[in-house]
């Protein structure tokens, strides 16, 4: 009896080991399974599974407002995907607070209350910067799958060794496997190039040869089709994305007061951007007696 205990535990060790052999090196076919009625997940890496999300923290992509240009060129993308045409990865960065990941959520909830027969499912799937090791084993799920999907990735950015890079690279341009025809990459970032800019000019200057030292970690940017970059807005495009909010969720406010409270809140926070207008109508909500979402 005490020998099978032993061999039943040196067993499941082994098949920990495996797991753990697979998971570093991709290999490992997900256990997920998607859900009828529910169109966003989380994946996690560990377990390889999707998480369903039940409710989205989006908001209508009306209420996007200073980045109207950046957001009809994604929606155009999305929409030519939906409907199995060619569509590019994209790339979504610059200044924090602008609506990057907004935008992903808002455009994706948009499509899938459209009324066209020629777009299919769109499922979105957001994955952590920690799990792009395994995003290879995601792939090998979804590829089967007749929906088509949106990975997207927010905050995304390399430092130091990390070199969990080489898995996304490998997805978005080159490697045997590539990109499944039914998926496309979105992720938003602080960085245009995905990695600090000291870090770029410490590789260039201890380099023996500076432009080779650095070039693959670089050209990740430029596997992705589409650049979008979002930069801090003035006073009036922060004035009116708070007008857009406010009258989107009935707050009853003067013009004056509004304008002079949304500036003070600015002043506050040392800067503006739509996160800093949604903080403010929320307070504003609460002085007012207003509950929104």
């Amino acid at each position: 009896m005490e020998n099978i205990d032993q061999n039943s535990r040196i067993g499941a060790a082994l098949e920990r080991i495996a797991h753990a052999l697979d998971t570093l090196a991709g290999t490992t076919r997900a256990t997920a399974r998607i859900e009828d009625g529910i169109d966003a997940y989380l994946w996690d890496g560990s377990d390889h599974v999707l998480v369903p999300v039940r409710n989205v923290n989006r908001v209508p992509l009306e209420l996007l407002e200073g980045v109207s240009h950046l957001r009809d060129i994604l929606l155009d993308n999305t929409l030519a995907f939906a409907r199995g045409h060619g569509a590019n990865n994209a790339l979504l960065w610059g200044a924090r607070g602008m609506g990057k990941s907004s935008m992903v959520k808002a455009i994706h909830a948009h499509i899938g209350g459209l009324a066209d027969p020629d777009i299919g499912r769109l499922i979105l799937i957001e994955i952590a910067r920690e799990d792009i090791a395994t995003l290879p084993g995601l792939l090998r799920f979804v590829v089967e799958r007749p929906e088509r999907f949106i990975i997207y990735c927010d905050d995304l950015s390399f430092d130091g060794d990390d070199a969990s890079y080489k898995a996304l690279k490998s997805v978005l341009d080159g490697g045997l496997e590539g990109r499944p025809a039914n998926t496309l990459f979105y992720a938003t970032s602080n960085r245009r190039h995905l990695m600090p800019r000291d870090m770029i000019d410490n590789e260039r200057a201890t380099a023996i040869n500076p432009g080779e030292a650095i070039e693959e970690k670089v050209s990740l940017s430029d596997r992705f089709g589409l650049w979008l970059g979002f930069h801090n807005c003035d006073q009036d495009t922060y004035l009116a994305m708070v007008r857009n909010y406010v009258t989107h969720y009935g707050i009853e406010v003067d013009d004056d007061e509004l304008r002079a409270k949304a500036i003070e809140w600015s002043a506050t926070r040392g800067s503006r951007s739509g996160r800093v207008a949604i903080q403010f109508v929320r307070h504003l909500a609460g002085e007012k007696g207003k509950a929104i979402g």
